[in-house]
């Protein structure tokens, strides 16, 4: 289950997934715009605002009906609200938080309940360079990406004694994907590439519980840091 799906990396996660024999659900405020991954992966679309509680115990449902309890859950959700404190809308800020933290709560408090019976599965959750160094005019996206971050370090206490493995990606640079654009200079390969990071969210999933990775970090070999 990918949460908070979109046309990016959630997109290549679907595409690396599905070839892998895994069979995907996408979870989003508008599943319209995901018509095209749909068809070409089969997934499932799942309609709905993932800040909401009862709309995610609905997903969940729906994907216990359609698939069982899932192997994997990667959060992807967030609101990239920015601007200078003083003209920040608090109804905003709220939501922004909300889109980006406590709706990562509600899908990890979901998933555990249903891996912790199994016994297994991995969850993980999609950070960014704001999820450690928090820059200007972007203090709303930096709060629930800290907040982000410090629910899975807590998880991953908590759940892997019990057999559930939690990870959070620092993705450290811009994806190709949202940031690359025709003709630009530079190399080919100077943005992340959204195959490449879902190739890693596979390999951690995969790994062998004796060393399993709490927090990675990624980013392109130009970038600085």
């Amino acid at each position: 289950m990918i949460v908070g799906a979109g046309k990016g990396l959630s997109a290549a996660l679907a595409r690396r997934l599905v070839k892998e024999g895994f069979r995907v659900a996408l979870v989003a405020r508008d599943v319209e715009k995901l018509a095209p991954l749909v068809k070409e992966t089969g997934a499932r679309a799942i309609a709905a605002d993932a800040q909401n509680p009862q709309a995610m115990e609905a997903v969940f449902a729906e994907v216990d009906a359609a698939f069982g309890t899932p192997d994997l859950v990667v959060f992807n959700a967030a609101m990239r609200y920015r601007g200078p404190i003083e003209v920040l809308d608090p109804a905003d800020v709220m939501d922004s938080y909300a889109v980006g933290a406590f709706a990562g709560f509600l899908t990890a408090q979901a998933a555990a309940r249903r891996m912790l019976q199994r016994g297994s599965g991995s969850i993980f959750f999609t950070g960014a360079t704001a999820s450690v160094k928090s820059m200007p005019h972007s203090v709303p996206f930096a709060m629930a990406k800290f907040a982000l971050r410090a629910l899975a370090q807590g998880l991953a206490r908590e759940l892997s004694p019990r057999g559930i493995h939690v990870a959070h990606f620092i993705i450290d640079g811009g994806i190709s994907s949202s940031w690359a654009t025709a003709g630009e200079p530079g190399p080919q390969d100077k943005w992340l590439d959204p195959d490449a990071i879902a190739d890693a969210y596979l390999a951690l999933h995969r790994q062998h519980r004796s060393a399993w990775t709490w927090e990675m970090e990624l980013r392109p070999w130009v970038e600085k840091f």
